[in-house]
């Protein structure tokens, strides 16, 4: 491949790969407090949160043609703000919003849509699974990876943006079941891991703050 097509290649999947790293890095607060019945509770949330993102994905996509296509990147930045509170909403919900790091944000947001990319990230230990924190190398390694990944899904996200009405629907539809993805995974998290004692997690998140 010749030196400039490479580098316009790479060009939008390292702007993807910045926009997430900026996402995961500002781990929201909550101003949801534990509840009893977490599961239902969350499960409102989800679906509060998705037609949320429903709404905010069609509206941008009506636009079009080329200028619907210029709010493709607005629309995922977005959306991952959407989820991304949500994911801490659910935490919170739980009574764990201690431990919620960069490397959570990360796993919940994107697992659905990368899972081969995140495979290491939750690993088994025994019954129970253990969230590894990623190192700077393995962080930087992944957000390539998954920038990557975003660009094949802004190309499909372009080209709807050409029917307007149709293509507004398919989008919001398309952040309706991304979002409630995205509550699964936080859910998955949760249940598979075993709350962690508040000086270790207490660690962890000041070291992701500082990363």
């Amino acid at each position: 491949m010749h030196p400039t097509a490479a580098a316009d290649a790479l060009g939008p999947a390292q702007n993807a790969s910045g926009l997430i790293e900026r996402i995961i890095s500002q781990v929201p607060t909550s101003d949801v407090e534990a509840a009893a019945d977490p599961a239902g509770a969350a499960e409102k949330l989800a679906r509060e949160a998705a037609r949320n993102a429903a709404m905010v994905s069609a509206s941008l996509a009506l636009p079009p043609g080329p200028l619907g296509m210029l709010t493709v990147l607005p629309d995922l930045v977005l959306i991952w703000k959407i989820q991304r509170q949500l994911v801490a909403d659910i935490f919170a919900l739980h009574g764990r919003t201690v431990e919620l790091t960069r490397t959570h944000m990360l796993y919940c947001l994107f697992r659905h849509m990368a899972s081969q990319v995140l495979r290491d990230v939750v690993v088994r230990a025994g019954e129970r699974a253990i969230v590894r924190q990623l190192s700077s190398h393995a962080l930087s390694s992944t957000l390539q990876s998954l920038g990557r990944t975003v660009v094949q899904r802004l190309a499909g996200s372009s080209a709807s943006r050409w029917i307007p009405l149709a293509g507004a629907a398919a989008v919001g539809a398309y952040a309706y079941w991304d979002t409630l993805q995205v509550a699964k995974t936080a859910r998955s998290v949760l249940s598979s891991t075993t709350p962690a004692r508040s000086d270790t997690s207490t660690a962890e998140t000041a070291t992701s703050s500082h990363s």
